[in-house]
């Protein structure tokens, strides 16, 4: 029997089209509910962190404080990356995902629920910060065992096209998030959201989380059996994973991250690889509103429509990106992004801080930024699938995700907020995201010219 023989047959379309599906949902629910907190962060710190009554504003301090609890969900998310990539490596993509859809709605929903500071006093923020480590748990698992399952069930020369569709579903996510508080913002009066409106949006989880958590029990897991074995002890998947092996390529060696070490440095090289799409991502799509209007002087409404544009061409560059990268590779198309984040990261904010720019200028430079972040996002997913292993692939992609994001997303609220309530410098954005970018670079030139026309190991 030949090498090529052994190899997993492809997925029936069918098959492919369901795990999708399946995988987008979460992803959908997950971004949906993190995009309402950076969209309600100054709401959210006027009921949560400040000790008298809610009052539009907020202030610097409860709004550092809103970003502190949003980056320690963040350093959560390793843990629920080993604990639910464990599962998906060992277990099977489907448990896996099943567990996380599962308390990422709870946590979302409960949030919607929790009493203010005005209600129960200092208990408010702590159990608020508990519900967003729970998320943090989940949103670990999530990305790792949804690439995993996407790219796995991908016809061959669509990897980066499937691995795209999660990318876009955060896209779609986020955008939603945003469309949702513009619109509560646009028919409530500012007494109305800050008292009651801004938990809709939360509430809205239930429903969304209920239909993604049906879509995943019926799944079928991609072609070959999850590994009988814990990762890294011998049994008979790897001999299955070693064919494969023969034709794989990466900048960790000729047969890719085997040994333990191997491994780590791969996760390290991957963390490298997508910081600036973190960094920038986080910048532009998540961090705006508050910052606008905290730095800016922008009103809440006008905060609300920038960053529904940044994130619409953010959607509408993510899938042709993940198909580009299919036909020219994902180097050229990610370090397209990334440089182009580098060099006109100032350029776009100093557009935005322009009293004479005109409405449509402004809208102009909000789209190119989410549209170069689109360019990062799109082949991501694919890439950090390729560098890795089937047997330790939710664990290892799941992993570099992240790190890279509770040290480059994590922090960006809390890191732009303080450092530019610090110094006065409103171009504090630009700073982060260009300097992330160069840096992701210099690590996207390790990638190989035909590592997207290879076979997953």
């Amino acid at each position: 029997m030949t090498p090529t023989e052994l190899l997993p047959a492809p997925p029936p379309h069918a098959a492919a089209r369901r795990a999708l599906l399946a995988g987008s949902a979460g992803n959908l629910v997950e971004w949906y509910e993190f995009g309402v907190y950076g969209c309600f962060a100054t709401v959210i710190a006027a009921n949560f962190f400040t000790p008298h009554p809610a009052t539009p504003g907020g202030g610097a301090e409860a709004l550092v404080a809103t970003y502190a609890s949003f980056a320690l969900a963040f350093f959560f998310r390793p843990v629920g990356a080993l604990l639910f990539g464990r599962i998906g490596d060992r277990f099977g993509r489907r448990p896996a995902l099943v567990l996380v859809i599962g308390l990422m709605t709870l946590a979302t929903t409960l949030i919607g629920l929790l009493p203010t500071r005005a209600d129960i006093g200092a208990a408010a923020p702590w159990l608020l910060t508990f519900l967003r480590v729970l998320q943090g748990l989940s949103a670990g698992g999530e990305f790792g065992g949804a690439v995993s399952l996407m790219v796995e069930h991908a016809p061959p020369g669509r990897r980066g096209l499937y691995g795209a569709w999660q990318s876009f579903t955060v896209a779609l996510g986020l955008l939603a998030g945003a469309g949702t508080a513009a619109a509560l913002a646009a028919v409530l009066p500012d007494e109305a959201l800050y008292a009651w409106g801004w938990r809709i949006p939360f509430l809205l989880a239930l429903p969304l989380g209920t239909v993604a958590l049906w879509l995943r029990t019926t799944l079928e897991e991609p072609p070959g059996a999850p590994p009988d074995n814990p990762p890294g002890l011998p049994g008979a998947a790897d001999t299955a994973e070693a064919v494969d092996t023969t034709h794989a390529t990466d900048a960790t060696g000729p047969t890719g991250p085997t040994g333990l070490g191997e491994q780590a440095r791969a996760v390290v090289l991957g963390i490298g690889r997508i910081m600036g799409w973190s960094a920038a991502g986080y910048a532009f799509l998540v961090v705006l509103p508050s910052h606008l209007q905290s730095a800016l002087g922008a009103s809440f409404r006008d905060a609300l429509l920038a960053t529904t544009l940044v994130n619409l061409g953010f959607a509408a560059s993510i899938l042709p990106a993940g198909l580009l990268s299919d036909r020219v590779g994902r180097r050229p198309v990610m370090l397209g992004g990334a440089l182009g984040i580098a060099v006109l990261a100032h350029p776009l904010l100093h557009l935005l801080q322009s009293p004479g720019a005109s409405p449509q200028t402004r809208a102009a430079a909000v789209l190119t930024a989410g549209v170069l972040v689109g360019l990062l996002a799109g082949p991501g997913p694919a890439m950090l699938a390729e560098m890795f292993p089937r047997r330790v692939r939710c664990t290892g992609l799941g992993l570099s995700y992240a790190l890279a994001n509770a040290v480059f997303s994590g922090c960006a609220g809390l890191f732009i907020t303080a450092l530019t309530a610090r110094t006065a410098d409103t171009a504090v954005p630009a700073h982060y995201a260009a300097g992330a970018c160069a840096l992701s670079a210099v690590a996207l030139l390790t990638l190989r010219g035909n590592d997207h026309r290879e076979p997953l190991r």
